[in-house]
């Protein structure tokens, strides 16, 4: 079967100021990286309100409607920017992937790949941070678990920052089993161990600056894979934040491109185990964009091996 790209040109019209590390050619890079790849490619609906609002307020989604500029630029936070076209771009990255979902679930593609900006797990429940407005991941997991009658569904984070927007936004579900790798220390400070989710389901890796990706094997294989099969998910939906690479200005982790395909690889494995291989990915972050477009394009490569 095949794997799907669910993408918008909306992505392009979320802009932030010069030399921001999040910024369109970000999304312009990837999807150039991934131009000649056989995938099926969708356009990324908008996501509906009620969809949003299973982890956001409506007061929140109003507060960030207000502040949207008719031009220019508006700060929300220190590195949180609304453009004319951000909420847009933002609705599609939550409507990719209730798509994505709806579609692996009832088996048109084997699994999928929501290529998006800007990113969301950091985004809390009544706040915009990270570069994220709203929490893209979170919302999937919640559709599936509660407009498609699933019993348990698993969001495995592997960005290089702590997607503190996911756990806060799961941290009550026990439907859902959340696991997070990410260095530590460093921005947003969440994330660490004794950090285990109200009934025992959010699982934080901190992983040490300077360490590669031997290291985040090994955690892998210890700590994460066994979780996931005690856990059994019906659905897994990846945070894929390509930031831990070696030359991403942002963090200090020192991962190559082949360890983002053998962690993609292993987690599909995984998933052909205990879900039948229903995968579905979003774009987190990813801020060199050679880096980016290689270990995203490794990635996508192994999600469509995967579905063969």
């Amino acid at each position: 079967m095949v794997t799907a790209l669910l993408t918008h040109d909306a992505a392009l019209h979320h802009v932030t100021p010069e030399g921001h590390p999040e910024r369109v050619a970000r999304i312009e890079h990837l999807l150039h990286a991934l131009a000649a790849f056989p995938l099926m490619r969708v356009p990324a609906p908008l996501a509906e309100d009620s969809d949003i609002e299973r982890c956001h307020p409506p007061s929140y989604i109003g507060s960030l409607e207000s502040h949207l500029p008719s031009r220019g630029l508006h700060q929300v936070d220190g590195d949180t920017w609304l453009s004319p076209g951000s909420l847009d771009a933002a609705r599609r990255a939550a409507g990719g992937i209730v798509k994505a979902i709806d579609m692996v679930l009832d088996g048109e593609v084997a699994n999928a790949f929501v290529a998006m900006r800007p990113p969301g797990h950091h985004a809390e429940r009544t706040t915009a941070m990270g570069f994220c407005l709203f929490g893209t991941a979170a919302i999937g997991a919640k559709y599936a678990l509660e407009s498609r009658g699933l019993s348990r569904v698993a969001v495995v984070d592997f960005d290089v920052h702590h997607g503190n927007g996911t756990q806060d936004l799961l941290w009550h579900e026990r439907r859902a089993l959340t696991i997070t790798s990410h260095q530590s220390p460093l921005w947003p400070g969440t994330g660490a161990s004794h950090e285990t989710g109200a009934h025992d389901n959010v699982l934080n890796l901190p992983l040490p600056p300077g360490s590669d990706g031997s290291r985040m094997r090994e955690v892998y294989e210890d700590r994460v894979f066994p979780r996931l099969r005690d856990f059994a998910p019906e659905l897994i939906i990846l945070s894929a934040g390509f930031d831990a690479h070696a030359d991403d200005p942002l963090a200090n982790l020192n991962w190559q491109t082949e360890d983002f395909r053998w962690l993609t690889e292993r987690l599909c494995e995984l998933a052909s185990e205990v879900c039948g291989g229903r995968v579905v990915s979003t774009l987190e972050g990813g801020y060199d964009l050679q880096a980016l477009s290689e270990a995203g394009a490794a990635h996508v490569r192994a999600l469509m091996e995967a579905g063969e």
